[in-house]
């Protein structure tokens, strides 16, 4: 794995797509891949990325709670850019035990089984498939959640031993969908029905006007506390 100089990457001012230039060049399109859940922040990275290199990789953790929309979207997507998702899956063991131990619906009884489904529903995916790169980008931005107010642009994660780049981190809601609306790129209907996050459909719902963007996410939570562990170990975990 190439080392890189994190301190003096966050200290220069990159656009959104000289960040994903130069990972790319850095690290080469093989080593590092772009985590997309379909949200109008990865639709916009998609773009990028697939316009510097059309070969990049672009992964996608089915869950198998999704909307029906995200798929629909993901199918609009691939067709638009001629290209295809890496796709994620949950290990058929850890589904069957759990559910039929706990039932459908058991991430609804506490914060810790709501942890236990996003455990084997998005994270051990995810740690199969970072186990093939020397880095990911993700389109996590500051304004999103109070957990994400001290994310950097280049960091490295502990928990997952592995770089992690969010090239629009700095970026506004605004800010995303003017870029959308610039380039005519694809999003899902969703968002004009009140959904500002969108994730698994059991855990989410529309938001109303004023409230916090993610607050949709896990509405039953603390807002200081709704991660589902993909983004832990990274905020506060900046090697130097």
């Amino acid at each position: 794995m190439r080392e890189l100089d994190l301190k003096a990457l966050n200290s220069e001012k990159k656009n959104a797509a000289d960040v994903i230039s130069y990972i790319l060049e850095m690290m080469g399109p093989s080593n590092i891949a772009l985590a997309s859940s379909l949200s109008i922040e990865d639709q916009v990275l998609t773009h990028m990325i697939l316009n510097i290199n059309p070969k990049a990789r672009i992964f996608f953790i089915d869950t198998g709670r999704h909307f029906q929309k995200t798929y629909d979207l993901m199918e609009e997507t691939m067709q638009s850019y001629k290209f295809n998702y890496e796709v994620y899956a949950p290990e058929n063991g850890d589904i069957e035990e759990t559910v039929s131990r706990l039932g459908p619906n058991f991430f609804y009884d506490s914060v810790d089984s709501r942890k236990r489904c996003c455990e084997i529903r998005k994270v051990k995916p995810l740690k199969r498939v970072l186990g093939t790169v020397d880095g990911w980008i993700c389109g996590l931005r500051r304004d999103q959640s109070p957990t994400r107010q001290d994310m950097k642009v280049f960091e490295w994660d502990n928990g997952n031993s592995i770089y992690k780049i969010n090239p629009i981190v700095f970026w506004s809601e605004e800010d995303v969908w003017e870029y959308i609306k610039a380039h005519s790129i694809p999003y899902s209907n969703l968002y004009r029905n009140g959904f500002r996050s969108i994730g698994c459909q059991p855990c989410t719902r529309a938001v109303q006007p004023g409230e916090d963007v993610r607050s949709g996410r896990w509405w039953w939570e603390d807002p200081d506390k709704k991660e589902c562990g993909l983004h832990l170990g990274t905020a506060h975990s900046i090697k130097y």
